[in-house]
C-alpha cells in the first residue's frame, strides 16, 4: 500500500524540486512543487515521492505551456510563473556567493530569454518497432518522449526533426540508440549525428539528401561510443557564424549559447564589468575562450590571451585572423596558466565547464590579479570557486543573471571580483534587460 502523506512545501531546493518534511522529521524532495504551497505525496513502490494533489496552490502557479510537461524531462519548471522562476534564479546566485564567503551581496541585474528563441538542443533517438522517437528523455528514465512541440526551442530546430525521423529510421548504423546534436548556426542547421553502428555507404547517401533537401550546410558523425572528433558525413555547403560582427566557421558541435539573446546579454554583462581605464594595447587573460564568444568582443576593447582545450574550437577562434587576439590550445584542468602569468593581467575572464575551474582556480587565487570575470552556468561550482576569491581578498563587485535555459533550474551567471588593494577606475554595472 501507498504511504500518503500531506504536508507544505518549504522552499525549493537546487534542481527546483520543492521540499517537503516528512512526519519522521527526514525531508523529501518532490518536482512540480512550489514554495508555499500544500501538497499531498503519495510514495510509490519504489520508495520515490511524487506529487499527487496541490492542496493549496502557491500565487506564482501557472498552466504549464507545454503538452509534453512531466513526461519530457527536458522543462522541469514550467508550472511555475516565469517572472518568480527568474527571482528564484537570482537568489540561487545570491545564495552560492554569501555561501562562498561575500558580503554584502549586490543586487544583480537580471535578464530572461523569451520562448522559442533556444538555438541548440542535445536530442536522444531511439528506435522503435514502428517508429523512430526523437526527443529527451524523461526524468529519471531512459525513455525517450518524442519532441512534437517545444515552447522553448526555436520552430526552424522543430520543423526539421520530422524529416529526421523518416531518414534516420533508414539508417543502418542506428540500430537501438542515438544521440542528435543541433546548433542553428547563421549558416543554417548543424548537425551532429552519434550512432551505436558504423555508419554505411547507403546511409551516408541518405544524409546527403536530407542536407541537401532541408539546406543543412553540413552533418557530422560519429560512434555514440567513440572517442575523437566528429567526421564530416555530408557536407552541402559553408557552415559559418558570426559573434559580434566577427564571422567564424565553428567546428561540428562546437559549443554556442543557447539563444541569441543570452549570448548578447552574456557579452554585455562582461564588457560593462571592464574597469573604464582598460586600453586598446592593454592584455587581458581569458580562460576557457571556446570559439570566441567573448574573446571577439573583449578584443574590440584591449588585447586578448586566450587559452581553451578543445583544439578545433582553438582552430576556428584562431581562423577568425584577429591580429588582436592570441589563441593557444590548452587543457586548463591539467595544465593550467601559472599564478606569475595571471598576475600581470589587469583583468581574468573565465567561461568556465559545468564543473568548474578546478586547478586553474586556484592558481587564479595565488596570482591575485586586480579583476577577475566570471562566467557561470553552476551556482554549485561557482560557490567553490568564488570561495577562493574570498579568502584570497576579493570583494564582489557586480553581479548579471541570464536566465537562459527558460523554465529549467539551470542558472547562468556574471560576476565580477575586484582585488581588495586595486583601486581602479571602473565602469558601472550594465542595466539592460
Amino acid at each position: 500500500m501507498n504511504t500518503v502523506v500531506e504536508a507544505p512545501v518549504l522552499y525549493l531546493a537546487a534542481q527546483g524540486d520543492g521540499a517537503v518534511r516528512l512526519p519522521d522529521g527526514q525531508v523529501a524532495y518532490c518536482p512540480g512543487t512550489l514554495a508555499g504551497e500544500r501538497v499531498r505525496l503519495i510514495q510509490d513502490a519504489a520508495g520515490i515521492w511524487r506529487l499527487d494533489t496541490v492542496l493549496d496552490a502557491s500565487p506564482d502557479r501557472v498552466t504549464p505551456p507545454c503538452p509534453l510537461f512531466g513526461t519530457c524531462g527536458g522543462c522541469s519548471m514550467q508550472q511555475m510563473q516565469p517572472a518568480a522562476l527568474l527571482d528564484w534564479k537570482a537568489s540561487k546566485v545570491r545564495h552560492a556567493l554569501q555561501k562562498a564567503g561575500f558580503a554584502p551581496i549586490p543586487e544583480p541585474t537580471c535578464t530572461q530569454v523569451p520562448p522559442y528563441s533556444r538555438r541548440r538542443v542535445d536530442l536522444a533517438v531511439r528506435r522503435m518497432p514502428d517508429a523512430m522517437l526523437i526527443g529527451l528523455h524523461a526524468r529519471g528514465s531512459k525513455a525517450v518522449a518524442d519532441m512534437t512541440v517545444c515552447p522553448a526551442l526555436n520552430p526552424d530546430i522543430l520543423r526539421l526533426l520530422p524529416a529526421f525521423r523518416t531518414t534516420l529510421r533508414s539508417l543502418q548504423a542506428i540500430r537501438s540508440e542515438a544521440s542528435l546534436h543541433i546548433n542553428l548556426f547563421d549558416s543554417g542547421p548543424d548537425i551532429v549525428l552519434l550512432t551505436d553502428s558504423p555508419l554505411q555507404a547507403p546511409d551516408r547517401i541518405r544524409l546527403a539528401r536530407l542536407a541537401e533537401e532541408h539546406g543543412i550546410p553540413r552533418i557530422g558523425w560519429r560512434l555514440l561510443k567513440g572517442d575523437g572528433e566528429p567526421e564530416t558525413a555530408a557536407q552541402n555547403g559553408p557552415v559559418f557564424q558570426s559573434i559580434a560582427g566577427h564571422r567564424i566557421t565553428p567546428p561540428p558541435g562546437a559549443f554556442l549559447q543557447a539563444t541569441a539573446r543570452s549570448e548578447h546579454s552574456i557579452q554585455q554583462a562582461v564588457m560593462a564589468a571592464l574597469p573604464a581605464r582598460l586600453g586598446r594595447r592593454d592584455n587581458v587573460i581569458e580562460l576557457y575562450a571556446g570559439c570566441g564568444t567573448l574573446t571577439l568582443p573583449l578584443s574590440e576593447r584591449c588585447r586578448v590571451m586566450a587559452y581553451e582545450g578543445h583544439a578545433p574550437a582553438c582552430a576556428a577562434l584562431k581562423a577568425a585572423g584577429n591580429t588582436r587576439i592570441q589563441a593557444q590550445c590548452r587543457d586548463l584542468n591539467r595544465q593550467p596558466v601559472m599564478a606569475k602569468d595571471l598576475a600581470k593581467a589587469p583583468v581574468v575572464i573565465l567561461d568556465p565547464p559545468h564543473a568548474g575551474a578546478k586547478l586553474q582556480m586556484r592558481q587564479i587565487a595565488q596570482g591575485r590579479p586586480a579583476q577577475v570575470i566570471y562566467v557561470s552556468c553552476n551556482p554549485a561550482a561557482l560557490s567553490k570557486d568564488a570561495a577562493l576569491l574570498a579568502e584570497a581578498g576579493y570583494r564582489l563587485d557586480s553581479i548579471a543573471v541570464i536566465d537562459q535555459f527558460l523554465w529549467s533550474a539551470e542558472t547562468e551567471a556574471v560576476c565580477s571580483f575586484i582585488r581588495e588593494s586595486s583601486h581602479r577606475s571602473r565602469s558601472g554595472p550594465s542595466r539592460s534587460g
